[in-house]
This record gives C-alpha cells, sequence and structure tokens, in this order.
C-alpha cells in the first residue's frame, strides 16, 4: 500500500525547515521592513526629492545649521556666529548641487583672499599705529573689489571685501580675532559643502522632468488639434501657461545642468531654442486656421499617421528624460512613417532634423488634394515634426551626459 503524502507545509514554513526555526519571525518582520524599504526607496528617489524639494532643502540647511552651532559655539570656538553665517550664505538660498559648490568654491576664494588682506591690514595698523592709513588702505581695496564685482568673478570680489571687514574690522581688531574668524568661516563652508552632497538636489533632474511634462503636454494638444478633437480657449491659453512657465525655468536651471553634467552650455542652449520654436509653432497651428471645427475635421483626416508619429516620439523622449535610470525606457530611435512622415535617418551632423517625404513633383503627398486654407497648417505641421525629429536627436545624442542614473546609453 503506498505511502500518505505528508502534510503540506504550514503558510510561512519551507520544505526540510527544522522545528523552532525563525522563519515565523522574519515573517513578522517582513512588512516592516517592507515599509523600511518604501520610505527608503522613496527618500533615495530623484523624482521625490525633486517633488519636495523645499522640505529636503529646508531640513537640510536646519540639519547643517545645527551642525555648525556644534562644532563652534559647542566646543568654545570663539566667534563662532561667523561659521553659521557664513553656512547660511552659502546653501540657505541655494538647492540645486551645482551651485552649492560654485558658491561654495566662490566663497572659499573670497574669504581666503579678504582675509589675507584684513590680517595684512592689522599688521601694517600694529606697526605704523595709523588709523588714516589704515582707513585709506580699507576704501582703496574696496573700491577696487567693486570695480572687479561688477563682472563675471562678481561674487569673489564682493566677498573679499565683506571678509576684509569682518577680519579686520576698522583696523582696531586685534590679530587673534581676525584668525578666529577666518576658522570660523573656513568651517562654515566646509559643513555646507559636506551637506550639499547629503541627498542633493541635482538641478539636472529638474531640468529633465520639466522637460518631460512640457514634451508630454506638447503630445496632448497636438494630438487633439491632428485628430480634430475640439479644444477650449481657456484650457488651451492654460495649457500654453504652464508651459512658458517650464520653459522659463529651464533658462534659469542651464547653468547649474552645465557644471553638474559637464554638458557645454551652448548645448543646452540650442534645445532651449528648438524647445521654444516648438511652443510658437504649436501655437500658431491652435490660433490659426485649425481654430475652426470643419477645417480641423478635414486636415485631421489626411494628418492622422503624420499625427500619430509625431505623438509617439514626443512620448518616447519624454518617457526616456523621465525614467531615465530604466533600460526599459530608452531615448526613441528616429520615427518612420509611410507618406508625409519624419525621415527615418537624421543627419544631425548637417543640423537638419526630420523632413516629409515628397512626391516626383516636389509637393507633400499628403497636401496634393488639400484645400488652399489647409496648405498653411499642413506646412507648420511639418516644420512642428522636424523640430521633434531634432529635440529628439540632440537628447539622444547627449544622453551619456543627463542620464546620471547610469541608464542604457542612446542606441
Amino acid at each position: 500500500m503506498a505511502l500518505a503524502d505528508p502534510q503540506p507545509n504550514p503558510p510561512g514554513k519551507r520544505a526540510g525547515t527544522p522545528p523552532g526555526s525563525n522563519d515565523a519571525v522574519t515573517a513578522r518582520l517582513a512588512p516592516r521592513r517592507t515599509r523600511v524599504g518604501r520610505i527608503v526607496r522613496a527618500v533615495t528617489s530623484p523624482f521625490y526629492r525633486y517633488r519636495h524639494a523645499k522640505l529636503f532643502h529646508s531640513l537640510r540647511v536646519g540639519l547643517a545649521m545645527l551642525v555648525s552651532i556644534l562644532a563652534t559655539t559647542g566646543i568654545d570656538i570663539p566667534h563662532g556666529i561667523w561659521s553659521s553665517v557664513t553656512l547660511l550664505v552659502v546653501i540657505g538660498g541655494l538647492q540645486h548641487h551645482g551651485n552649492i559648490r560654485k558658491k561654495a568654491a566662490e566663497r572659499a576664494a573670497g574669504t581666503l583672499l579678504g582675509a589675507t588682506l584684513g590680517l595684512a591690514l592689522i599688521l601694517q595698523q600694529n606697526l605704523f599705529d595709523s588709523l588714516p592709513l589704515t582707513y585709506v588702505l580699507m576704501s582703496l581695496i574696496a573700491g577696487v573689489c567693486a570695480w572687479f564685482a561688477i563682472g563675471t568673478a562678481g561674487y569673489v570680489a564682493l566677498l573679499t571685501a565683506i571678509t576684509m571687514c569682518i577680519v579686520a574690522g576698522h583696523g582696531d581688531n586685534m590679530i587673534d580675532t581676525g584668525l578666529w574668524r577666518t576658522l570660523n568661516v573656513l568651517i562654515g563652508i566646509v559643513i555646507a559643502l559636506a551637506f550639499s552632497f547629503a541627498l542633493p538636489l541635482h538641478a539636472t533632474y529638474s531640468w529633465r522632468y520639466l522637460l518631460a511634462d512640457n514634451l508630454r503636454e506638447c503630445a496632448r494638444l497636438y494630438t487633439r488639434m491632428m485628430t480634430g478633437v475640439p479644444i477650449g480657449s481657456d484650457e488651451q491659453l492654460a495649457a500654453f501657461i504652464r508651459m512658458g512657465k517650464r520653459l522659463v525655468q529651464l533658462r534659469s536651471l542651464m547653468p547649474s545642468v552645465a557644471k553638474e553634467i559637464d554638458l557645454p552650455i551652448g548645448q543646452l542652449d540650442e534645445i532651449q531654442r528648438l524647445h521654444r520654436s516648438m511652443l510658437s509653432a504649436l501655437e500658431m497651428l491652435s490660433t490659426g486656421t485649425l481654430a475652426h471645427a470643419e477645417l480641423r475635421d478635414a486636415f485631421a483626416q489626411q494628418c492622422a499617421a503624420e499625427a500619430n508619429a509625431v505623438r509617439m516620439t514626443l512620448l518616447a523622449t519624454a518617457r526616456a528624460l523621465r525614467f531615465a535610470g530604466a533600460t526599459h525606457f530608452r531615448m526613441p530611435d528616429a520615427v518612420a512613417v509611410s507618406g508625409s512622415s519624419v525621415e527615418a535617418a537624421t543627419r544631425a551632423d548637417s543640423g537638419m532634423g526630420g523632413r516629409f517625404a515628397a512626391d516626383e513633383q516636389g509637393a507633400p503627398r499628403s497636401c496634393k488634394e488639400m484645400a488652399p486654407d489647409l496648405q498653411g497648417p499642413y506646412w507648420l505641421a511639418q516644420r512642428f515634426a522636424e523640430q521633434v525629429e531634432r529635440m529628439r536627436a540632440l537628447l539622444a545624442g547627449a544622453e551619456p551626459k543627463w542620464n546620471i542614473e547610469g541608464g542604457a546609453p542612446a542606441s
């Protein structure tokens, strides 16, 4: 007679697990570990930090301030307040890692130069004991710093003059006072730099997410216009206001992005210019002939294929920017569609984007039978498709730079 099957393992037990094992404890801890893991993933997620940038920035500055107080006043370093003042100057109004590094480097250079001049003023005051001479020298140094403050090194020059006054006073400070104040300023810079590396808010992430939002909004509006779906004037106006605000934000982020990912500012300017041209073409399409329902419907019947190709390129590019670390969200290849479409091969070295196919007479095939009122919108649709393809090519070429999560590079 065959042996009966053994009793199945109870839930949470593995076959062959001896009695008294810790599996029950592990099962009880699993939900807690899962919750902790979710919190850790959320805190370390670039998009989560981007969405809650103000909260992260305020926590970082508050903790840095506490460390500054403990590192100076807590161990009784004289004039420790200057460490906290320097900390707030360096990171108080800056969120992004690239800006903080630049500000800290400029602060350090201005501090060292100003401290050297301040100590030199204290020494000459001790040697010559002439306050008028000290006042004249301080005024001359301030004038020279003001000369250089209006220029590329303006912040360094300004900090040089300020630190000189902090260290030397009006020439009546003691040499040890100047040295202590210099030390405190340097301590503040070190603390600011250390906290800039703690869960950094990279400007590159903000740049990518804002650009992805605009590309996604462009795809939505363009598809509705090209497929004959009506758009209310209020909705349309609100969409362009949102995209315009993001465009301005992108411009302000570009210097920080260039420093963080070592991308030439000229390449970011080209992307920004193309982005602005896309919004202009889309706005002209929405406010021109296609504002009339009957013409929009007629246009949609002939341009649905082209509109879908452009829409897919916009959405795929937006997804690649948003989820750069995921290997299944890659920058799209050039889109090729039958008829009037974006050309499959993009000749980036010639500076030309995709273009619409033409028949043997040189006229766009889908445009031959169009009414005269639709010729202008069709030409604008061609230009918009070219701009979208050019944007895709530029972002694909720069992907090894802005894809700082280390995802798959563009093919």
